[in-house]
């Protein structure tokens, strides 16, 4: 067999290991963290693409379930899927749940994601500057509350069966309100930010469940109002929905008859509605 020169061998790795579905690469910015991708082979002969960043929920395995979900969405609609994966117990505490709330220990999510995107559209020589995010259980926590704190990153959002929610009340600190976002994280809720990008909910109407979602006095992330958004994630995807509308933002709502908490079987209405977001968008 032929050996490979050195130019041959880094083109061919680069196929295998960075276009279409990728290697795991570690973030730069944190090693501790991880990210997967779809890229579209494209990409190498510098077609310009969307990126949609694609959030796990607390099992994590759904990073590759979305990467490899919305390959062929990406192929058809020139769009890179970037999913990071946020490994459980990271501090070596078996804790699932941080990185739904934004911050745990040392580490800011928002953030890393944010350095992830940008690593990337460096790598793959893109302008990632605005991108769309979806998530599902986790990921949909995580979703909402990144668009909370950073409508200005997002040309859509795509928001799925959340265990909680955090509600536009100002009167209530975080996370079940945004009374004190500005101390926390260091920037102020921007409602006119917000309402400029096209949000959708989606929930099935079975996922009734509530033995994960419920709060209770001594839980970590127990406070007061923690309950109160609704017994069920559809119940607080309802009230998630409302908050946002009376703040100004058009929400697409997707009730999926007859789905439980199955993130694989509502994902045909997220490639629908960011299907409909990229068209508009690349009209204008």
């Amino acid at each position: 067999m032929q050996e490979l020169g050195t130019g041959e061998a880094v083109a061919r790795a680069a196929a295998v290991y960075d276009y279409g579905q990728t290697a795991i690469f570690a973030s730069k910015v944190d090693p501790r963290l991880h990210m997967v991708l779809y890229v579209p082979p494209t990409a190498a002969d510098g077609r310009k693409l969307d990126l949609l960043v694609a959030v796990h929920g607390t099992g994590r395995t759904s990073a590759i379930d979305f990467r490899d979900g919305f390959a062929e969405f990406g192929l058809y609609n020139d769009c890179a899927i970037l999913c990071p994966i946020f490994p459980v117990g990271i501090f070596g505490d078996g804790a699932r749940s941080g990185y739904k709330f934004m911050e745990e220990g040392d580490i800011r999510y928002d953030q890393t994601v944010i350095a992830m995107v940008a690593e990337m559209a460096a790598k793959y020589r893109q302008d990632w500057a605005k991108f769309a995010m979806f998530g599902f259980s986790g990921g949909g926590h995580f979703t909402h509350r990144f668009a909370i704190l950073h409508p200005e990153k997002l040309w859509a959002a795509s928001i799925g069966a959340p265990g909680s929610v955090t509600l536009l009340d100002p009167t209530r600190d975080w996370w079940v309100g945004i009374r004190d976002i500005e101390s926390r994280f260091g920037k102020p809720f921007r409602p006119e930010e917000l309402a400029k990008v096209p949000v959708h909910m989606v929930v099935g109407d079975a996922d009734l469940e509530t033995w994960e979602i419920t709060h209770r006095p001594g839980g970590k992330y127990y406070m007061d109002g923690a309950n109160d958004a609704g017994g069920t994630r559809p119940e607080r995807l309802a009230a998630l929905a409302q908050s946002f509308r009376d703040a100004g933002v058009d929400v697409t709502f997707d009730r999926v008859p007859g789905v439980s908490h199955d993130r694989i079987k509502v994902l045909s209405q997220v490639k629908a509605f960011l299907a409909k977001v990229l068209k508009d968008r690349r009209e204008k």
